[in-house]
């Protein structure tokens, strides 16, 4: 079964679109469509369902997206490292203002 659809442009005039010229992208439209589907299953209150259709929906992506996947899960212990960096910062600045706060209580005498 082949579908076409014309296309106007107020240039050229209508423009046929069939398989040889443009491919549907079923894996992407399934992907687009299981994360919609989840998400409305969500707002109406069946988690489970919203759920398991959000995830699939998430698995086709990924499927669709393998490489920039890749580059992520290669690149992750990076962020992890820079994450923790981070981190070790906030704790020496709250470590700081706390030894702060204790010695201006002991000059104030509280």
């Amino acid at each position: 079964m082949v579908v076409t659809a014309f296309r106007k442009d107020r240039i050229k005039g209508p423009e046929i679109i069939g398989p040889e010229t443009e491919s549907a992208d079923w894996i992407t439209i399934a992907a687009c469509g299981t994360l919609i589907s989840g998400g409305i299953l969500l707002l109406t209150g069946k988690k489970r369902a919203g759920l398991i259709a959000a995830a699939s929906g998430t698995i086709l992506a990924m499927i669709e997206h393998e490489e920039s996947l890749r580059e992520l899960w290669d690149t992750l212990p990076h962020y992890v490292d820079r994450a923790r960096s981070v981190m070790d910062q906030v704790q020496q600045t709250v470590d700081k203002i706390a030894d702060r706060s204790q010695s201006v209580r002991r000059a104030l005498g509280r």
